[in-house]
């Protein structure tokens, strides 16, 4: 039997290509917008591109933000991509402060325009970017099968900061500034990336998430 897949739709996410992704691995897909289909979802995804505060809006507008937490704190397969990982946090700074989900304490704050060593960064962030696991992370059979160095594609102009250093699975190094690229909080899991648009390896990790 095939693994049911939700995919929420609050008007920022490009559906079409995560959707393919999790029909190519074998899901079952479904695209939902209303807190009952949050309910019943097995595996819960939340993509996303664009504006934070855009984001929690389209969330709100469609009474999903209840839902969506409910589903975490039940300890059910839950993954946030891209925005969709941001709106994980406690709260973002992007064009003011918005308050976010609130499944994983933290901040997201905007990419440094210079590094430490002044040298300037090209914003947004743009591309392929390796990613280096933490000691955790082999613990968690969906990591077993990562290795460091593997190369993810970003596109973001923001990072998430987690209060909690035991919540980071997997960092990117971006002009010598430290980038969150994977957290969780018990199932929950976030990708700063797209694993959608990062060819295998992405696919790897789709696989590996709906096999908890």
């Amino acid at each position: 039997m095939k693994t049911r897949v939700s995919i929420i739709d609050y008007g920022l996410a490009n559906l079409y290509n995560v959707s393919n992704a999790f029909k190519h691995i074998g899901a079952n897909v479904e695209i939902i917008d209303k807190p009952k289909e949050v309910q019943k979802s097995e595996f819960l995804i939340l993509p996303g591109v664009g504006a934070f505060r855009n984001g929690m809006r389209g969330l709100d507008i469609r009474n999903l933000t209840f839902a969506i937490k409910e589903h975490a704190e039940k300890g059910k397969p839950f993954l946030g991509i891209c925005l969709g990982m941001q709106m994980m946090l406690t709260r973002s700074y992007e064009f003011g402060v918005v308050n976010g989900l609130d499944i994983i304490k933290g901040n997201v704050v905007k990419i440094p325009g210079k590094n430490l060593s002044n040298i300037a960064n090209k914003i947004p962030h743009i591309g392929w970017n390796e990613l280096t696991f933490s000691k955790s992370a082999k613990k968690n059979h969906i990591f077993s099968n990562c290795i460091n160095n593997t190369s993810m594609y970003f596109v973001h102009s923001y990072k998430a900061e987690c209060n909690n250093d035991e919540n980071i699975i997997a960092v990117t190094d971006y002009n010598n500034i430290k980038i969150n690229a994977i957290i969780k909080h018990e199932n929950a899991y976030g990708c700063q990336f797209h694993p959608e648009k990062s060819g295998e390896l992405g696919l790897m990790l789709l696989r590996n998430f709906i096999s908890i």
